[in-house]
């Protein structure tokens, strides 16, 4: 039943059908080349939905919403640009701690790149950076918002992998500084042999002190979303809704620039966030059904372990298959297809399923701007107006250093382990 399932799964995704109905039609496919009932399909489709942690997705991208809804944007932009402005390149290096600090409210690289590219990239032209250069920068330094907490990503892996999602945020704190300080250093090295102009913001200290004061009230929310769930003051889902009604206060009565529009914009946004990411996680449970019971993970971790004894070279194999997988996958759907299948595989060498987790994600995100799917990749390009072939171009440092992390993460336990 797996081998039809698998077989139609990809022949619908080369004809460009939405990788959740392709799976849904690979798994109709296998039922129906095996005799039984597609009523099967509904019951798989609805179990799912009936997770209480998974109340946490719909709920932190609310939050960010809401607290991207107002000034907040524009003061964590003027804060980065004091920080980092009056490096070479200062508009790029903007970028990359701005998607740090970003990262710590909304948890998306998609909305990540959406906000922050609108708001610098026609900045950095004006400054004279090349127009594939301020893609680059954007889809790269996005993805750093999928390992700062909190991160849908990780929310994904911890319900379908049963990791604690707790861990999972805390192990992701440090391979997202480490990825944010690569790219700091790639766009300084870019900067210096392009002569790229620096970009303080004017005021000085003060000004700088002033700004600070109003964005540190926002800047607190992964901090306090790290600390409550470290402390064991409420579970992930608990946390969710106290971080909406964090940003509600905040955006109220802190910035007073919360209106009934923007709470409705924001819900908007956030139900259709939610609704393509459910109807992923739907249909993937349907996969993992026919999975399981083919037994394919264990004949899988069976195979992968009498083939290959080296537990090193099963961990390189398991990220060449997820950068292969990222490219043309996106990451929800990636994470939710291949997470129980590896951590199958990943308890065969010992590997712990926080570290694979992380090497997951940080894998995967990387297929955000790689193309032919890259979801970064194309919105970036096309607020840039340059080719997508310009762009990748320019990315090339930052696969590198992107790689350089996903390599430390994955042989280094040390990183990821607390």
């Amino acid at each position: 039943m797996a081998a039809p399932m698998i077989w139609i799964f990809f022949g619908l995704l080369a004809l460009s059908v939405p990788v959740a109905h392709a799976m849904i039609g690979g798994v109709a496919a296998a039922l129906w080349f095996d005799g039984k009932p597609l009523a099967v399909i509904a019951q798989r489709l609805y179990t799912p939905t009936q997770s209480f942690p998974m109340l946490a997705i719909p709920f932190f991208i609310l939050a960010g919403n809401l607290m991207m809804s107002g000034k907040f944007g524009v003061y964590l932009i003027n804060v980065a640009r004091l920080l980092v402005g009056n490096m070479r390149g200062g508009m790029g290096q903007v970028s990359i701690l701005g998607s740090v600090m970003f990262g710590g409210v909304s948890g998306s690289a998609v909305a990540d790149a959406s906000a922050l590219g609108n708001a610098l990239i026609p900045v950095q032209q004006k400054e004279g950076y090349p127009g594939g250069f301020t893609a680059a920068i954007n889809s790269a330094s996005s993805t750093v918002s999928v390992l700062i907490p909190p991160s849908i990503p990780l929310i994904l892996y911890g319900l379908v992998s049963n990791v604690s999602i707790v861990d999972l945020f805390v192990a992701g704190i440090l391979p997202g500084l480490m990825l944010g300080i690569g790219m700091f250093a790639t766009v300084w090295l870019v900067a210096h042999r392009k002569k790229l102009p620096r970009s303080p913001l004017p005021g000085g200290f003060k000004e700088f002190r002033g700004q600070l004061l109003i964005a540190f009230p926002a800047m607190l929310m992964p901090v306090f979303i790290i600390g409550t769930l470290r402390f064991g003051i409420a579970t992930p889902t608990e946390v969710s809704v106290l971080a909406v009604a964090y940003a509600l206060l905040i955006s109220g009565l802190v910035y007073r620039d919360l209106t009934f529009k923007g709470i409705w914009d924001a819900s908007v946004d956030t139900a259709m966030m939610t609704g393509a990411v459910m109807i992923i996680i739907m249909a993937s449970s349907t996969i993992q059904w026919v999975l399981t019971a083919e037994r394919v993970p264990q004949e899988l971790a069976e195979w992968v372990a009498a083939t290959i004894q080296n537990p090193w070279m099963i961990i390189l194999a398991l990220n060449v298959v997820m950068l292969i997988v990222g490219a043309f996958l996106d990451l929800p759907a990636a994470v939710l297809l291949l997470g129980p299948l590896f951590v199958t595989i990943g308890n065969s060498i010992g590997l712990d399923p926080v570290q694979l987790g992380l090497m997951m994600v940080v894998n995967l995100s990387i297929g955000l701007y790689t193309p032919p799917v890259g979801t970064t990749l194309f919105i970036s390009a096309a607020i840039a107006r340059v080719g997508i072939g310009e762009t990748v171009k320019a990315l090339l440092p930052f696969y590198v250093v992107a790689l350089l992390v996903l390599m430390a993460i994955s042989f280094i336990p040390a990183l990821t382990i607390y």
